[in-house]
């Protein structure tokens, strides 16, 4: 089969998808590499010019050869290669919210991570803790719609809470992230629907899950160390600024037990394929609240789940491979369900 990655998107991830395209190349040489650009156009792009663009996560990757199709759906239905397979390397809206992961469905091609259902349902965060809660413990959070609608929101449940997150429903990487206390203000948040839920003091933990062909298992913790005023966000995630990641995590066996069970749970409670990372925090070696699940997580050299595949003598290569041999054998029937 013909490995494509296909990377970029329209979301303002892309810089994330960009770092794990170049990741992927390296690892497997023997692929074709797609972009696709934030305006729709797909380019198929010399893998020299993408590996050596730099600063990824802060400058736009600009591919020096010029589209080759307009949109990405026209990519697909006119594809110049036979027994293709697509490694995606995609991150945030569109990119991992089922979209695309639905054409291919569609179009019977084969791709790798979770199906359209499991990553529509995972990238909402809302939908995804109701799915998950009774598995996995979750802290209180409301939705809102607009920014009128959060303020109240968010205001009421200050009356509960010291403290509580803003975070929009569909997104990642920290995006568009914002803490809030009793006594501040209400910032001025992104115009998309967001999530305001209940601040759950804690170890910030992270777990990766994997399936390697025989069923998927949980991989080594990982503890998220944040400096005194700063937070996990866009900056420290990538740009290492106020944060310390430790694999394996510094806790109790009880502890990453728990962590890994939750992670593992929520992966098979969304129905998850392939891999994904669950985002945790823990109270106690028993109180673990559920946070998150990325269906397509980063898979850059400063990501988390290619951290713990190291720590779990994974290596890289290994675990691309097995992705795509997982693929292989789920070729969607050719129509989305």
């Amino acid at each position: 089969m013909t490995v494509i990655v296909l990377f970029g998107g329209p979301s303002d991830e892309r810089h994330v998808s960009v770092a794990s395209a170049q990741a992927i190349v390296r690892a497997l040489p023997d692929v074709l590499a797609w972009f696709w650009a934030p305006h729709g156009a797909v380019h198929d792009v010399d893998v020299a010019d993408l590996l050596a663009h730099q600063r990824p996560f802060e400058i736009d990757y600009v591919p020096s050869r010029p589209a080759s199709w307009p949109a990405l759906e026209q990519a697909l239905d006119t594809l110049p290669v036979d027994d293709p397979i697509f490694l995606l390397a995609l991150h945030g809206t569109a990119g991992e919210d089922g979209v695309v992961q639905r054409m291919l469905e569609q179009r019977g091609i084969p791709f790798t991570g979770s199906g359209s259902e499991a990553s529509a349902a995972a990238f909402d965060k809302a939908r995804a803790k109701e799915i998950v809660g009774g598995k996995v413990r979750v802290a209180e959070s409301r939705v809102a719609r607009d920014r009128k609608e959060l303020a109240e929101v968010g205001r009421e449940m200050l009356t509960r809470h010291e403290k509580i997150v803003l975070k929009p429903v569909a997104g990642g990487s920290s995006r568009g992230l914002f803490f809030v206390e009793r006594d501040g203000d209400l910032p001025d948040v992104l115009p998309v629907p967001y999530i305001a839920e209940q601040f759950v003091s804690g170890r910030e933990l992270t777990v990766g899950v994997v399936d390697m062909g025989d069923g998927p298992f949980a991989l080594p913790v990982i503890e998220i160390e944040v400096e005194p005023g700063r937070e996990f966000d866009y900056l420290g995630k990538y740009l290492g600024q106020g944060t310390r990641e430790i694999c394996p995590a510094k806790i109790s066996d009880a502890m990453r037990e728990t962590a890994q069970a939750s992670a593992l749970a929520a992966h098979l409670a969304l129905g998850c394929r392939g891999y994904s990372r669950t985002d945790l925090i823990a109270v106690a070696d028993d109180e673990i609240y559920f946070l998150e699940l990325n269906t397509l997580p980063g898979l850059t050299a400063a990501s988390l789940v290619p951290q713990q595949l190291r720590e779990a003598g994974i290596s890289f290569e290994e675990f691309l491979r097995r992705q795509l041999e997982l693929a292989s054998r789920s070729i969607p029937s050719g129509s989305a369900r």
